[in-house]
């Protein structure tokens, strides 16, 4: 069974930065791609970032230019660089991974939610303060 684990989230005041840390055990690490998802309560799990096995990543548009998704390999983690953090960026965040391709995840958590993909987190709470 492989695991997620997330770390890193908190309470920050509006224009600080915080990291969040996912350590993904198992073979998914190795073959997956990854990335975050915040839940927007009542609503829907909308990606913040994601990176394929290629390295390449994406992004969501409010957040392009303030948040770095990264991988160290070594450590099996996958990481997010959040910075000018505003409140509307509050929420839930949940790390996740698949074996199949970034673009593939958000289509397939937009239509069935997080607990299709292969391996997901317990989320991590982010809260910013105006």
């Amino acid at each position: 069974q492989d695991q997620v684990v997330e770390s890193g989230g908190g309470s920050v005041q509006a224009g600080g930065s915080l990291r969040l840390s996912c350590v993904v055990s198992g073979d998914t690490y190795n073959s997956a791609s990854m990335g975050w998802f915040r839940l927007i309560p009542g609503k829907e799990y909308r990606m913040v970032a994601g990176i394929d096995r290629d390295g390449s990543t994406d992004y969501e548009g409010s957040v392009k230019g303030r948040f770095a998704i990264s991988k160290d390999n070594a450590k099996n983690t996958l990481y997010l660089q959040m910075n000018n953090l505003t409140p509307e960026d509050g929420g839930t965040y949940y790390c996740a991974a698949d074996s199949r391709p970034w673009h593939v995840m958000v289509r397939v958590t937009a239509l069935r939610g997080i607990n299709a993909l292969a391996a997901r987190g317990q989320g991590t709470l982010v809260t910013v303060s105006s």
